[in-house]
């Protein structure tokens, strides 16, 4: 390599770097409380009760692994009907709705999604009788996805 290629690419990628935080910037949070409650219809949600294992740090907002874990026994009085997965920055913040049911066994699901950036996840479970948990965790996105070219 060449002193011109190499001045040429380190000046290509110091210009590159500041687009992706200037990018996000331009998606800011939504107000997901309207969500939340047209999902639960107004019922109060329990903070806690599900496991979620999402990466503190995210290189790549396109593809981001996702678990999510309720500890139910998945009974026919007592189960978890639906999983719904929350991203405020994102341009559509359901990200994912999984219904389940007595005969899932286990209430756990796995998943990739995309995120818009740094941002707290929210994931809610719709349980049996009507109750409602509700978990919220940080991830840090260095390269988001879901952006508008146009911005």
């Amino acid at each position: 390599m060449n002193r011109r290629r190499f001045l040429a690419a380190t000046a290509t990628g110091l210009a590159a770097a500041p687009l992706g935080a200037r990018a996000q910037r331009f998606q800011p949070p939504q107000d997901v409380a309207p969500l939340i409650r047209e999902i639960t219809g107004g019922a109060t949600a329990t903070p806690g009760g599900i496991t979620v294992k999402l990466p503190q740090l995210a290189e790549n907002g396109n593809s981001v692994p996702l678990q999510l874990a309720v500890d139910s026994p998945m009974s026919p009085e007592d189960h978890v009907e639906a999983l719904y997965v929350i991203a405020p920055r994102n341009p559509r913040p359901l990200v994912a709705t999984f219904h389940l049911g007595p005969d899932s066994g286990r209430a756990e699901v796995a998943t990739r999604m995309r995120l818009a950036g740094t941002q707290k996840v929210v994931a809610l479970a719709r349980l049996s009788g009507g109750r409602f948990l509700l978990t919220e965790t940080e991830v840090l996105v260095t390269s988001a996805a879901c952006l508008d070219e146009s911005m």
